[in-house]
């Protein structure tokens, strides 16, 4: 748990005083930086949870190839559909940042 605080601390730091350094005089409102946190997220989240994702399914499949090598085409053609599924996650979180991207003043 203090691993994590600390983390959680630092990357609040790392977030936080670029933003104290580049402050703007005056009462205007640019909300431009919330597009560039949501895009940075979202690419983010979206290649942390398919790399993930993909690392369980090969694991899994090699390991059911392991057990059993009679039923490696079934799946390996699961594996191979399971994975482009994977992969579209990641490029629906790649277009959404681009989007976020294009709204940045």
């Amino acid at each position: 748990m203090r691993k994590f605080g600390n983390l959680l601390f630092w990357t609040l730091v790392v977030f936080l005083v670029p933003a104290a350094a580049f402050a703007q005089d005056g009462g205007g409102s640019d909300a431009s930086w919330g597009y560039a946190l949501g895009a940075g997220i979202a690419i983010g989240f979206a290649g942390l949870g398919c790399g993930i994702g993909q690392g369980l399914t090969a694991g899994n499949t090699t390991a059911g190839i392991a057990r059993n090598p009679g039923a490696a085409g079934a799946m390996f053609t699961n594996f191979i559909l399971g994975m482009v599924l994977i992969e579209s996650i990641a490029i629906y979180g790649l277009v959404i940042g681009f989007l976020l991207q294009g709204k940045i003043g």
